[in-house]
């Protein structure tokens, strides 16, 4: 039986702990949050306890073996140093850290604790973009030459508004886009070259928008494009090669549908048969890396792939700031 302590009660904080109240083998014992009402709330919902401070949660519980952090990005390496100090292996949200050097630190931070540190990259566990990587390594659309991606919703509200400051968010660039900076690594390598033009720094309220352009190492070129200024939440995806193309669009009844042009006439296609409602995706990641625990395995998202998401989207923050490509090492 595996002890979590979830910190944080926002949004992902309250995905993550209802997928543990869910689970088999997992005892969800506590939740923290600054916010009285929200995490008692919480609490209450997930059939646990809600503490007021991570300190008072530490001293109170009889056990914890896992620390889960879904606190806004600056706290995040706080947060994981204690944990880390404690012993607790850990499961962090997406992205790791504002930028690379920290997510460095963090990495290396827990290997020298020997605990294990998990980031919450979920794309990888929706069915949709798990068998787009499949049809891609089976060969079903020959090399792939060129990708586009995007992801749009409305401006997000949290705890003190953290998303509007810069100094303490990324922007849609580092806390929703790198989504698909790390799916699109998955599929097609490391990255050589990025540009990006977008809204940061221009002035429109609760506003942003980004067009990304990514080089990889294999010469594949991939648009990446994210908004904050649409309404409901969107994300699409074509993946186009030699042979044919993989389309996604979440907001379709058939949203993923793959055609290769030598084995079809026509434009039909066939829809992915898996269906992402038997089994959500944070769902499906949470054990997922519980199971790493268990059985001391390498988790489908790894701690340095974390590392390699932050590069690529605080690259594309200084092509935005400079109005230059920006060359990774």
């Amino acid at each position: 039986m595996h002890h979590v302590l979830v910190i944080g009660a926002g949004t992902m904080g309250t995905v993550h702990a209802k997928s543990y109240a869910a689970m088999e083998n997992v005892k969800l014992v506590g939740i923290v949050d600054i916010r009285s009402e929200r995490g008692k709330e919480l609490a209450a919902e997930t059939k646990t306890e809600w503490f007021e401070s991570y300190e008072e949660a530490m001293e109170k519980l009889a056990q914890v073996d896992i620390i889960d952090v879904c606190l806004p990005t600056y706290l995040h390496k706080t947060y994981v140093k204690r944990a880390a100090d404690a012993g607790k292996h850990v499961i962090c949200e997406k992205p790791l850290a504002r930028d690379k050097e920290e997510a460095r630190f963090i990495v290396d931070y827990c290997r020298e604790q020997n605990v294990k540190l998990f980031v919450g990259h979920v794309l990888r566990f929706f069915p949709e973009y798990e068998k787009s990587r499949q049809l891609v390594n089976d060969g079903a659309i020959g090399n792939v030459g060129v990708a586009r991606t995007f992801r749009g919703g409305i401006f997000p509200t949290a705890w003190n508004d953290w998303y509007a400051d810069y100094k303490n968010s990324g922007s849609l660039v580092l806390d929703m886009i790198i989504h698909d900076f790390d799916f699109l690594r998955w599929c097609f390598g490391d990255v050589e070259r990025v540009y990006a033009k977008g809204l940061l720094g221009r002035g429109f309220a609760r506003m942003d928008y980004a067009l990304v352009t990514l080089r990889f190492k294999n010469g594949m070129i991939a648009h990446v494009e994210g908004s904050w200024a649409h309404e409901g939440f969107a994300m699409k995806m074509e993946l186009a090669g030699k042979e044919g193309i993989i389309a996604y669009d979440s907001s379709k009844e058939k949203p993923l549908v793959a055609v290769n042009r030598s084995k079809q006439a026509g434009m039909s296609g066939v829809a992915v048969p898996e269906s992402p409602l038997r089994e959500n995706p944070y769902f499906r990641e949470l054990k997922h890396f519980i199971e790493c625990i268990d059985r001391d395995l390498e988790p489908l998202v790894t701690a340095e792939d974390a590392v390699k998401a932050v590069e690529i989207a605080r690259a594309a923050l200084v092509s935005i700031e400079t109005g230059k490509p920006v060359t990774l090492v």
